[in-house]
Protein backbone atom coordinates (compact mmCIF):
# COMPACT_ATOMS: atom_id res chain seq x y z
CA UNK A 1 0.00 0.00 0.00
CA UNK A 2 1.11 3.40 -0.44
CA UNK A 3 -0.79 6.86 -0.07
CA UNK A 4 -1.19 9.11 -3.07
CA UNK A 5 0.66 7.49 -5.99
CA UNK A 6 0.34 4.08 -7.14
CA UNK A 7 1.14 2.02 -10.18
CA UNK A 8 -3.17 2.03 -10.68
CA UNK A 9 -3.98 5.55 -9.95
CA UNK A 10 -4.81 7.60 -13.66
CA UNK A 11 -2.83 10.63 -14.39
CA UNK A 12 -3.53 12.95 -16.24
CA UNK A 13 -0.62 15.77 -17.26
CA UNK A 14 -1.56 19.70 -17.79
CA UNK A 15 0.61 21.64 -20.14
CA UNK A 16 2.29 17.61 -21.52
CA UNK A 17 2.96 19.37 -25.17
CA UNK A 18 5.88 22.17 -22.99
CA UNK A 19 9.26 21.55 -22.45
CA UNK A 20 8.97 20.53 -18.64
CA UNK A 21 5.79 18.08 -19.29
CA UNK A 22 7.42 16.63 -21.93
CA UNK A 23 10.25 15.71 -19.82
CA UNK A 24 8.41 14.73 -17.19
CA UNK A 25 5.91 12.52 -18.88
CA UNK A 26 8.55 10.20 -20.40
CA UNK A 27 10.95 10.10 -16.39
CA UNK A 28 6.89 9.15 -14.80
CA UNK A 29 6.20 6.49 -17.33
CA UNK A 30 9.34 5.26 -16.68
CA UNK A 31 8.88 4.96 -13.89
CA UNK A 32 5.56 3.23 -13.58
CA UNK A 33 3.31 6.12 -13.64
CA UNK A 34 -0.29 5.34 -15.20
CA UNK A 35 -0.30 8.53 -17.38
CA UNK A 36 -3.49 8.14 -19.30
CA UNK A 37 -3.89 11.68 -20.79
CA UNK A 38 -2.29 15.16 -21.39
CA UNK A 39 -3.98 18.50 -22.40
CA UNK A 40 -2.47 21.54 -23.88
CA UNK A 41 -5.13 24.13 -25.31
CA UNK A 42 -5.30 24.18 -28.93
CA UNK A 43 -2.70 20.98 -28.94
CA UNK A 44 -5.51 18.30 -29.11
CA UNK A 45 -4.48 14.96 -31.11
CA UNK A 46 -1.17 15.38 -31.01
CA UNK A 47 0.43 12.40 -28.94
CA UNK A 48 3.56 13.02 -26.61
CA UNK A 49 5.36 10.27 -25.48
CA UNK A 50 2.44 7.44 -26.35
CA UNK A 51 0.16 9.74 -24.16
CA UNK A 52 -2.90 11.14 -26.20
CA UNK A 53 -3.19 15.18 -26.08
CA UNK A 54 -6.61 17.14 -25.61
CA UNK A 55 -7.70 20.67 -25.52
CA UNK A 56 -9.75 20.64 -22.78
CA UNK A 57 -9.58 18.24 -19.45
CA UNK A 58 -12.90 17.63 -19.61
CA UNK A 59 -12.40 15.98 -22.78
CA UNK A 60 -9.11 14.07 -21.61
CA UNK A 61 -11.82 12.87 -18.52
CA UNK A 62 -14.26 11.43 -21.02
CA UNK A 63 -11.66 9.97 -23.05
CA UNK A 64 -10.42 8.10 -19.71
CA UNK A 65 -13.37 6.62 -18.99
CA UNK A 66 -14.76 8.97 -17.19
CA UNK A 67 -12.69 9.01 -14.42
CA UNK A 68 -9.01 10.28 -13.79
CA UNK A 69 -7.30 10.66 -10.11
CA UNK A 70 -4.43 13.25 -10.50
CA UNK A 71 -3.56 15.97 -12.93
CA UNK A 72 -0.05 16.78 -12.46
CA UNK A 73 0.16 20.64 -13.49
CA UNK A 74 3.30 22.12 -15.80
CA UNK A 75 2.69 25.57 -17.13
CA UNK A 76 3.54 28.83 -16.32
CA UNK A 77 2.73 30.47 -13.38
CA UNK A 78 0.20 32.65 -13.83
CA UNK A 79 -1.62 30.06 -15.82
CA UNK A 80 -1.90 27.58 -12.97
CA UNK A 81 -4.88 29.17 -11.15
CA UNK A 82 -6.72 28.48 -14.78
CA UNK A 83 -5.37 25.00 -15.26
CA UNK A 84 -6.09 23.75 -11.57
CA UNK A 85 -9.67 25.02 -11.74
CA UNK A 86 -10.44 23.39 -14.97
CA UNK A 87 -9.09 20.08 -13.68
CA UNK A 88 -11.14 20.55 -10.64
CA UNK A 89 -14.36 21.12 -12.36
CA UNK A 90 -13.44 18.24 -14.94
CA UNK A 91 -13.77 15.87 -11.29
CA UNK A 92 -10.70 15.48 -10.77
CA UNK A 93 -9.83 15.16 -6.68
CA UNK A 94 -6.23 15.38 -6.30
CA UNK A 95 -4.20 18.37 -8.47
CA UNK A 96 -0.04 18.45 -8.10
CA UNK A 97 0.85 21.87 -8.87
CA UNK A 98 4.26 21.64 -9.76
CA UNK A 99 5.50 25.61 -10.29
CA UNK A 100 6.81 28.24 -8.34
CA UNK A 101 5.84 31.98 -7.93
CA UNK A 102 2.49 31.02 -8.41
CA UNK A 103 0.80 34.40 -7.23
CA UNK A 104 -0.82 34.11 -3.45
CA UNK A 105 -4.50 35.39 -4.29
CA UNK A 106 -4.54 32.67 -6.87
CA UNK A 107 -3.78 29.88 -4.80
CA UNK A 108 -5.72 30.83 -2.61
CA UNK A 109 -8.97 30.80 -4.71
CA UNK A 110 -7.66 27.31 -5.76
CA UNK A 111 -7.74 26.11 -2.39
CA UNK A 112 -11.47 28.12 -2.01
CA UNK A 113 -12.50 26.03 -5.79
CA UNK A 114 -10.85 22.89 -4.42
CA UNK A 115 -12.79 23.18 -1.28
CA UNK A 116 -16.38 23.86 -3.18
CA UNK A 117 -15.89 20.54 -4.80
CA UNK A 118 -14.02 18.35 -1.81
CA UNK A 119 -10.83 18.19 -3.78
CA UNK A 120 -7.33 18.63 -2.86
CA UNK A 121 -3.79 19.88 -4.60
CA UNK A 122 -0.55 19.78 -3.41
CA UNK A 123 1.79 22.68 -3.98
CA UNK A 124 2.16 24.91 -5.48
CA UNK A 125 6.08 24.93 -5.92
CA UNK A 126 6.35 21.24 -5.31
CA UNK A 127 9.02 18.98 -6.15
CA UNK A 128 6.34 15.82 -6.15
CA UNK A 129 5.66 12.35 -4.82
CA UNK A 130 7.43 9.12 -5.26
CA UNK A 131 6.04 5.94 -4.39
CA UNK A 132 9.09 4.05 -4.97
CA UNK A 133 8.18 0.08 -6.99
CA UNK A 134 4.76 2.38 -8.04
CA UNK A 135 4.74 5.25 -9.31
CA UNK A 136 6.13 9.43 -9.13
CA UNK A 137 3.87 12.80 -9.91
CA UNK A 138 6.07 15.69 -10.74
CA UNK A 139 9.89 15.90 -10.87
CA UNK A 140 10.99 14.28 -7.72
CA UNK A 141 13.34 11.39 -8.42
CA UNK A 142 14.94 12.92 -11.67
CA UNK A 143 15.87 9.94 -14.30
CA UNK A 144 13.55 6.25 -13.41
CA UNK A 145 16.83 4.45 -13.16
CA UNK A 146 18.49 7.04 -10.38
CA UNK A 147 15.34 6.69 -8.64
CA UNK A 148 14.93 3.03 -8.20
CA UNK A 149 18.34 2.83 -7.12
CA UNK A 150 18.24 5.62 -4.53
CA UNK A 151 14.76 4.73 -3.00
CA UNK A 152 14.32 1.23 -1.22
CA UNK A 153 10.98 0.23 -1.99
CA UNK A 154 8.91 -1.75 0.35
CA UNK A 155 9.34 -5.31 0.94
CA UNK A 156 12.60 -5.55 0.44
CA UNK A 157 14.28 -8.27 2.34
CA UNK A 158 16.93 -6.27 3.90
CA UNK A 159 14.66 -4.08 4.92
CA UNK A 160 14.95 -2.81 8.49
CA UNK A 161 10.92 -1.14 8.17
CA UNK A 162 9.26 0.97 6.17
CA UNK A 163 8.95 4.87 6.59
CA UNK A 164 6.93 7.65 4.96
CA UNK A 165 8.28 10.68 4.19
CA UNK A 166 7.04 14.11 4.53
CA UNK A 167 8.96 17.56 3.56
CA UNK A 168 8.90 21.27 3.26
CA UNK A 169 12.24 21.35 0.95
CA UNK A 170 12.16 19.57 -2.34
CA UNK A 171 15.64 18.95 -2.60
CA UNK A 172 16.03 17.83 0.77
CA UNK A 173 13.11 15.11 0.13
CA UNK A 174 15.46 13.39 -2.16
CA UNK A 175 18.27 13.69 0.32
CA UNK A 176 15.78 11.99 3.14
CA UNK A 177 15.07 9.48 0.66
CA UNK A 178 18.58 8.54 -0.27
CA UNK A 179 20.12 8.28 2.95
CA UNK A 180 17.81 6.77 5.05
CA UNK A 181 17.35 3.53 2.04
CA UNK A 182 21.30 3.26 2.69
CA UNK A 183 20.51 2.92 5.57
CA UNK A 184 18.85 -0.09 4.79
CA UNK A 185 15.18 1.45 5.31
CA UNK A 186 12.19 1.02 3.26
CA UNK A 187 10.44 3.84 1.84
CA UNK A 188 6.45 4.16 1.41
CA UNK A 189 6.10 6.93 -0.47
CA UNK A 190 7.93 10.64 -0.23
CA UNK A 191 6.26 14.33 0.03
CA UNK A 192 7.26 16.94 -0.72
CA UNK A 193 4.37 19.47 0.32
CA UNK A 194 5.42 22.65 -1.55
CA UNK A 195 7.58 25.52 -0.37
CA UNK A 196 5.16 28.51 -0.82
CA UNK A 197 3.18 30.10 2.11
CA UNK A 198 -0.41 29.14 1.14
CA UNK A 199 0.24 25.05 0.25
CA UNK A 200 -2.91 22.53 -0.43
CA UNK A 201 -2.12 19.43 1.33
CA UNK A 202 0.41 20.48 5.02
CA UNK A 203 2.16 18.33 6.80
CA UNK A 204 -0.60 17.20 9.31
CA UNK A 205 -2.75 16.00 6.45
CA UNK A 206 -0.16 13.97 4.78
CA UNK A 207 0.87 12.47 8.19
CA UNK A 208 -2.72 11.55 8.96
CA UNK A 209 -2.90 9.41 5.40
CA UNK A 210 0.28 7.98 6.54
CA UNK A 211 -1.61 7.15 10.27
CA UNK A 212 -3.58 4.43 8.00
CA UNK A 213 -1.20 3.21 5.43
CA UNK A 214 -0.65 -0.18 6.71
CA UNK A 215 2.34 -0.45 5.06
CA UNK A 216 4.37 2.30 6.86
CA UNK A 217 5.61 1.85 10.29
CA UNK A 218 7.54 5.39 11.12
CA UNK A 219 7.31 8.71 9.43
CA UNK A 220 9.79 10.93 9.02
CA UNK A 221 9.64 15.06 8.80
CA UNK A 222 12.16 17.46 7.12
CA UNK A 223 10.71 20.73 9.07
CA UNK A 224 11.72 24.46 8.73
CA UNK A 225 11.54 27.70 10.04
CA UNK A 226 8.02 29.45 9.24
CA UNK A 227 4.29 28.93 9.37
CA UNK A 228 2.89 26.32 11.98
CA UNK A 229 2.78 22.44 9.97
CA UNK A 230 4.62 21.43 12.16
CA UNK A 231 3.31 22.48 15.61
CA UNK A 232 -0.31 21.13 14.12
CA UNK A 233 1.16 18.03 13.70
CA UNK A 234 2.70 17.59 17.06
CA UNK A 235 -0.97 18.50 18.30
CA UNK A 236 -2.45 15.43 16.39
CA UNK A 237 0.20 13.68 18.08
CA UNK A 238 -1.18 14.99 21.55
CA UNK A 239 -4.49 14.02 20.75
CA UNK A 240 -3.75 10.76 19.40
CA UNK A 241 -4.61 11.20 15.91
CA UNK A 242 -1.16 10.52 14.93
CA UNK A 243 0.06 7.50 17.24
CA UNK A 244 2.98 6.04 14.71
CA UNK A 245 6.46 7.12 15.62
CA UNK A 246 7.50 10.51 14.12
CA UNK A 247 11.38 11.16 13.72
CA UNK A 248 12.21 15.13 12.76
CA UNK A 249 14.46 17.53 12.00
CA UNK A 250 13.95 20.98 11.48
CA UNK A 251 15.91 23.54 9.61
CA UNK A 252 17.10 26.95 10.34
CA UNK A 253 17.83 26.81 13.78
CA UNK A 254 20.12 30.05 13.33
CA UNK A 255 17.50 32.35 11.78
CA UNK A 256 17.06 35.12 13.22
CA UNK A 257 13.21 37.06 12.96
CA UNK A 258 12.47 38.53 9.18
CA UNK A 259 14.89 35.43 8.11
CA UNK A 260 13.92 33.20 5.07
CA UNK A 261 15.45 30.03 5.05
CA UNK A 262 15.22 29.31 1.05
CA UNK A 263 11.73 30.13 -0.01
CA UNK A 264 8.92 31.89 0.61
CA UNK A 265 6.90 28.61 3.45
CA UNK A 266 9.89 29.49 5.98
CA UNK A 267 10.47 32.59 7.12
CA UNK A 268 10.25 33.63 11.00
CA UNK A 269 7.19 36.58 11.71
CA UNK A 270 7.88 37.95 15.52
CA UNK A 271 7.55 34.79 17.52
CA UNK A 272 5.58 32.45 14.97
CA UNK A 273 8.12 29.54 13.25
CA UNK A 274 10.62 29.69 15.60
CA UNK A 275 12.64 26.91 15.13
CA UNK A 276 12.46 26.26 19.15
CA UNK A 277 8.89 26.40 18.88
CA UNK A 278 8.51 23.80 16.55
CA UNK A 279 11.11 21.40 18.36
CA UNK A 280 9.48 21.71 21.93
CA UNK A 281 6.35 21.19 20.49
CA UNK A 282 7.28 18.17 18.70
CA UNK A 283 9.50 16.69 21.23
CA UNK A 284 6.51 17.38 23.83
CA UNK A 285 4.31 15.67 21.71
CA UNK A 286 7.17 12.16 22.04
CA UNK A 287 8.68 12.62 18.41
CA UNK A 288 12.30 12.15 18.57
CA UNK A 289 13.75 15.46 16.97
CA UNK A 290 17.59 15.33 16.19
CA UNK A 291 19.95 18.20 16.50
CA UNK A 292 21.44 17.46 13.06
CA UNK A 293 20.26 16.03 10.01
CA UNK A 294 23.03 13.72 9.55
CA UNK A 295 21.39 11.93 12.80
CA UNK A 296 18.02 11.27 11.33
CA UNK A 297 19.18 7.65 9.55
CA UNK A 298 20.30 6.41 12.88
CA UNK A 299 17.85 7.60 15.10
CA UNK A 300 15.23 6.17 12.69
CA UNK A 301 16.91 2.82 12.75
CA UNK A 302 16.81 2.89 16.21
CA UNK A 303 12.68 4.14 15.91
CA UNK A 304 12.32 0.73 13.62
CA UNK A 305 14.08 -1.53 15.94
CA UNK A 306 12.48 -0.34 18.93
CA UNK A 307 8.88 -1.07 16.99
CA UNK A 308 10.39 -4.62 15.53
CA UNK A 309 10.95 -5.63 19.40
CA UNK A 310 7.75 -4.76 20.67
CA UNK A 311 6.30 -6.58 17.29
CA UNK A 312 4.45 -3.67 15.71
CA UNK A 313 6.15 -2.99 12.56
CA UNK A 314 4.77 -4.02 9.17
CA UNK A 315 7.51 -6.76 8.96
CA UNK A 316 6.47 -8.00 12.23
Amino acid sequence: MSIIIDQYKKVLIQGITGREGRARTKLMREFGTNVVAGCTPGKGGQDVEGVPVYDKVSQAVEASGGEIDISVVFVPARLVKVAAIEAIEAGIKLIVLVPDRVPLWDAMEIAAVAKAHDAHFIGPNTLGIISPGKGVLGMIGGKAESARQWFKAPGSEDSRGTVGIISRSGGMTSSCGYYLSQAGIALSTLVHVGGDSVIGLPIPEIALMFEADSETDAIVIFGEIGGSQEERLAELMSSGAVTKPVIAYIGGKAAKEGTRFSHAGAIIEGNRGTHAGKVAALRNAGATVVPDFGDLPQATVEVLARLAKAGETALS
